[in-house]
Formats: structure tokens, C-alpha cells, sequence
């Protein structure tokens, strides 16, 4: 296996780690062995045999058990986008071929129009690929894909329609998460050459801006919208604490969906939006000072509520290209103080666990105890991205 590129750790950090127990207990940041660390731990995920309806999602310890899903789960294009991450990061052809053949077992997600999830499932996985390799095999999925997803598009609403379920009561929910599906759009455009993809794209953006944040700049999960007016006539949550509270991954999903918005627009709305949002969550009081924030900012059991890596991760990633945008050195030495306390052994695997994940305590969805304080697929992706954002500076 090739070596590694590795980070140097930032240290003499304390971090204050909850994982889920009665107390919220300080501890040093572990720098001893993350290099070995991080090794084994990529090569758990080159290790991870194919299965086509075994998609690593997430993972249970003590036992250990690694929850599968099919293709068609929104959370299905991490683990291939992992994969070429890792090719990139270490050179090493191995993964670059695995990643492939993972890609491949995606492809049937393209003409899936009951999903808005086309950019985290076929951008994420055929999107890394591309940046790898110029495919054309790939550019014709991710544009097919964006055609499949333009067909969720409302022009009264101005919106791509997230979720089907739950229509009884929900008319016509948009969240916030589906922000970054719009970089399936937006590349759509550059490969096909067809506006119209990119117009959807700016347009959601734009509808997202004026009905999602709060005057604090805080971001509401889901905003219901009616179909006959186009207003937004209810803002709830779904993953938060309620329905007025900071679910820590929406903020997240904020940052990073805005600041890759202006990437492909340069509309200083966007940016402006970014940059507020990421004040909101840098300066918040619940904050840990590792910068590894609770599942929500508002949990009454702060400080013994559980952490998310996964919205670190995608902070993280998010706050490098912002850094890019505005050369504000506050994004970058955030980013670097979170992804030093993400790149050690108080987050990282040890050795001793058997799954194709690296980072532990994520958390998924609060609200129904499902996949909480566990390694989740996604916060590998922004985790992995985030190193290689580094990297390029």
C-alpha cells in the first residue's frame, strides 16, 4: 500500500468528548500512532468486499455490525466517492479500481425520480470518479441523472421537491440537506452545455435563501411549500431537537451548500449567506471547544449530549473553500483545528474494529435513536475531502 499523505496534527488541544455517556469527560488529544491509525483504517475500506446491495451505511460497535444498503439509499454514493478520495490521497491504484467497480453498481440510480438525493447518490460517486479520469461513460450518468432530478422542479414553488412522504400533511417539503444536491446540476450544465440545469440549480438556491434561515442565521430543517401560491407555509424539523432548535448537520449543510453555490454562480448573496452561517456556528455557546459540535445546539442534555463527526467533517471541508473565496484566515484555522481533532484517536477507529468506516461518533437521526454516536459513510467522505482541500492549499 502506498504511503500515506499525512497531515501534521495541531496539538496541545483538550478536547471535550461526549460519545453518548453520562458524562462529558476531558480528554488530551491523542497524536501517538494516527498515521497507523488512518492506515488501517483506509485499508478496511479497500478490504470491503463488492456487494451490490451492501452499500456500508453505517456501523454498530460492541458487537460490531455494519448496517447495508442498497444503491437507491441516499446515503449509497459515499462509499464509492470515499474510495476515489483515497486514490487521490495515497496514489495507490488499488483504490482507484475498487472505486470503480463501486461507481459501477450506482448506475441504475440514474433515471430514479423518486429520490432528491441524485446528487449525494451519482455526483458523489460518478462526480469523484470524473475528477479522477475524463469518462465519458460518467458524464453521460451525471447528465441523465440531473434530468431525472429536474423533473422534481416546481416553477411556482422555485424549489426541487425533497421528500414524497408524509404528503398528507406536508404539501411540498424542501430541506435544507438538499442543497447539496444542486452540484449535480451545476456540473450537468458544464458538461452538457444546457443552461437549464444550472437555472434550477441557482433558482433553488435563491427560494432556500429567502424562507431557511432564521434572523440569528440559523437554519430551519424543512420549509413546506404551497403549490397553488408558492409560499412557504410551514418550517419544522425532521432530524432537529424541534422545530425552533439548530440541528448541527442542517447548519453544516447550509455552509458548504451555499459556499459551493457561489462557486458556480458568484452570486455574493450566496457567499454573504456562508459566511453568516458559519458565524452563527463557530461563535455558538455550545460549541465544544474542540469545534466537534452536539447532534444539536439545543439540546437540553448538553454536555452530555452526543456529538456528530459528521457535521464536523462537513464543516470542515466547507470552511477550506470558503477559506478559498474570501481569504479569511478565521475558516482556515478553524478548519484546521477540527480536522486535527477529527485526525486523531479520539475520532479516528482503532485498529481492533472491523468495517470499512473511519471516523466514530456521528450521529444520524436523533428523533428515532437510529445510528447514533456510530461511524457513518458520510462523515468518511467530508472527512477524506476535507484532507485533500488541505492538501491543495
Amino acid at each position: 500500500m502506498s504511503k500515506i499523505n499525512y497531515f501534521v496534527l495541531i496539538t496541545g488541544f483538550t478536547l471535550l468528548f461526549a460519545a453518548c455517556k453520562p458524562e462529558v469527560k476531558q480528554q488530551t488529544l491523542q497524536t501517538d500512532n494516527t498515521e497507523s491509525l488512518l492506515e488501517n483504517r483506509y485499508q478496511q475500506l479497500l478490504n470491503y468486499p463488492i456487494d451490490s446491495l451492501g452499500f456500508p451505511r453505517s456501523m454498530s460497535l460492541n458487537p460490531d455490525s455494519i448496517h447495508k444498503a442498497p444503491s437507491k439509499d441516499w446515503t449509497s454514493g459515499f462509499f464509492p466517492g470515499s474510495l476515489w478520495q483515497l486514490y487521490k490521497l495515497t496514489g495507490n491504484e488499488a483504490y482507484k479500481e475498487k472505486a470503480a467497480q463501486w461507481t459501477a453498481l450506482m448506475e441504475n440510480q440514474k433515471y430514479n425520480d423518486k429520490t432528491h438525493d441524485m446528487g449525494f447518490k451519482i455526483y458523489c460517486s460518478f462526480g469523484e470518479g470524473l475528477k479522477v479520469e475524463d469518462n465519458q461513460f460518467y458524464k453521460d450518468v451525471i447528465v441523465q441523472s440531473a434530468k431525472t432530478l429536474s423533473t422534481r422542479f416546481n416553477k411556482k414553488v422555485g424549489s426541487l421537491r425533497s421528500w414524497d412522504f408524509n404528503s398528507d400533511i406536508w404539501e411540498f417539503p424542501v430541506i435544507i440537506d438538499n442543497m447539496l444536491n444542486l452540484e449535480l446540476l451545476f456540473e450537468a450544465t458544464k458538461i452538457s452545455g444546457d443552461s437549464t440545469y444550472h437555472k434550477i440549480a441557482e433558482t433553488h438556491a435563491s427560494t432556500t435563501l429567502k424562507n431557511h434561515f432564521r434572523p440569528d442565521n440559523s437554519i430551519y430543517h424543512v420549509v413546506v411549500y404551497d403549490t397553488i401560491t408558492g409560499v412557504a407555509k410551514m418550517k419544522v424539523t425532521h432530524q432537529g431537537f424541534n422545530d425552533e432548535s439548530t440541528w448541527a448537520r442542517g447548519q453544516g449543510w447550509g455552509i458548504y451548500g451555499y459556499t459551493m453555490a457561489y462557486r458556480y454562480t458568484k452570486n455574493p448573496a450566496f457567499l454573504k449567506q456562508a459566511e453568516a452561517t458559519a458565524k452563527f456556528y463557530m461563535e455558538h455557546k455550545n460549541l465544544p471547544e474542540d469545534g466537534i459540535p452536539y447532534w444539536d445546539f439545543n439540546d437540553p442534555a448538553i454536555p452530555n449530549a452526543p456529538r456528530d463527526a459528521s457535521a464536523a467533517a462537513v464543516v470542515t471541508s466547507a470552511m477550506y473553500e470558503l477559506y478559498g473565496f474570501t481569504k479569511n484566515t478565521v475558516y482556515l484555522d478553524f478548519a484546521n483545528k477540527v480536522l486535527a481533532n477529527l485526525n486523531s484517536s479520539n475520532y479516528i477507529l482503532n485498529d481492533k474494529v472491523n468495517g470499512p468506516f473511519i471516523l466514530n461518533h456521528s450521529t444520524g437521526n436523533w428523533p428515532k435513536n437510529d445510528e447514533i454516536d456510530e461511524p457513518i459513510s458520510y462523515a468518511d467522505y467530508y472527512f477524506l475531502e476535507a484532507l485533500l482541500r488541505k492538501k491543495a492549499l
